[in-house]
């Protein structure tokens, strides 16, 4: 079985080895360990992806893990997408724009998706009525400026259980925090191509550049912002020269936003593709 492990919390020495010892003790295979030291937020994180023993319940493994993590004083999770045989469960995160967090209700519910919702959060109210109207649960983590409580987040996702988080056009950057404590099983929304055009405004920034070709990133998050080797999948459009700004942009968000996101997530929930050492690959088996 194929289990991530995670671990972050405040910098320190010796706080790796622990979870080493008792993993490669325990009879697992260890294929992928990255650590990491953000010095500007004296953090340290680690992401360990290991095959876990068939033999051996992963109860014993977790316990382990929380033990460990309450004399290291680290946030450790223990995640595996073989652990259950039913869809995935999703997190959609939302700020102001509907379409592509309606678009992948719509996928879900239609069975194009083979995930299930469990829980909608935003650091606005816009898209709750999105998730009153499909009957999922709405949680608004924005303070009366949109601020978010990141915090709140995480509790949401431990709430939920969640194995994937959608980035459905949230637009705040999250902390390294909360990146790595998810490490490879968050997907984002860029509404613009990378590596080209990333930031806040890719349209605008295509448009003053006189492009006729414009589009959309899905990528699995790291704490790097748009950073280029996550792609997940990328799809785009082309106009007439003189087409107006506004009409690009209605395109983009009404259709083609949508569209790159849906399919990004059907190739991971469908287990095409993983991220390995911060780069998208194909999983072994899996027809080009």
């Amino acid at each position: 079985m194929q289990v991530v492990i995670t671990a972050v919390g405040p910098d320190n020495q010796g706080l790796a080895d622990p979870i080493v010892h008792y993993v490669s003790g325990a009879g697992a295979n260890i294929f992928e360990i990255q650590m990491y030291d953000h010095d500007s937020e004296q953090l340290f994180a680690m992401l360990m992806r290991i095959n876990w023993p068939d033999d051996q319940p992963l109860t014993g493994l977790r316990t382990a893990m929380k033990e460990i993590g309450a004399i290291k004083k680290l946030a450790i999770r223990t995640w595996s997408r073989e652990e259950r045989d039913d869809p995935p469960k999703i997190a959609i995160c939302t700020t102001y724009r509907p379409e592509t967090p309606l678009a992948l209700l719509r996928a879900m519910r239609d069975k194009r998706l083979r995930a299930n919702p469990v829980v909608m959060l935003g650091n606005r109210n816009s898209c709750r009525g999105l998730a009153e109207q499909f009957g999922v649960d709405w949680h608004n983590i924005g303070d009366s400026q949109g601020n978010p409580d990141y915090s709140r987040m995480v509790e949401l996702f431990d709430q939920y259980d969640v194995d994937y988080i959608v980035l459905a056009r949230y637009m705040r950057v999250l902390p390294a925090q909360v990146c790595w404590q998810f490490a490879g099983r968050i997907i984002n929304l860029h509404h613009g191509l990378l590596p080209p055009f990333p930031g806040f405004r890719p349209y605008e920034d295509a448009f003053q550049h006189r492009m006729l070709t414009y589009g959309a990133t899905a990528h699995f998050i790291v704490p790097e912002l748009d950073a280029g080797n996550q792609i997940i999948h990328q799809t785009t459009f082309t106009v007439f020269p003189g087409t107006p700004l506004e009409q690009i942009k209605a395109i983009g968000e009404a259709d083609n936003e949508p569209a790159c996101l849906v399919e990004a997530v059907r190739r991971v929930v469908d287990r095409e593709v993983e991220l390995h050492f911060h780069r998208v690959i194909r999983r072994a088996g899996v027809n080009p």
